[in-house]
């Protein structure tokens, strides 16, 4: 909240969008794991899944059809790596991908390793 709020107020102040991105921001606490967009505006919005970019329309409506609130960790990491690779315009591997997740409250990047047992999956 307090970092959408510094970006809010560049914009209402100098009536522009200086910082011209959408961030996504992930964390956890007590009660439970959080995902956040800000927009260039700087509104920010909840979300279970979310997709940003070119065609994140596209990615969108497959998290939308494939998300389930009660899917398992392993079901989240395969549905974001599908997501991806249905919009992306090359070869979706290792060396243009990341997946972070959060595990047992901790935040955590997939090894290179790890990753290629996922992308070998979809």
């Amino acid at each position: 909240k307090e970092l959408s709020s510094v970006i809010q107020e560049f914009t209402q102040s100098g009536g522009v969008r200086p910082f011209g991105v959408s961030l996504l921001i992930v964390g956890a606490d007590e009660r439970g794991v959080h995902l956040y967009e800000i927009d260039p505006a700087g509104t920010y919005n909840p979300w279970k899944a979310i997709a940003l970019g070119k065609k994140h329309a596209d990615a969108f409506g497959t998290l939308q059809k494939r998300y389930s609130a009660t899917m398992e960790i392993e079901d989240a990491v395969n549905t974001a790596l599908h997501a991806l690779k249905g919009v992306m315009d090359g070869k979706l591997e290792t060396k243009n991908a990341e997946v972070g997740r959060v595990v047992n409250g901790k935040f955590e990047i997939l090894t290179a390793a790890a990753l290629q047992d996922y992308l070998d999956q979809i």
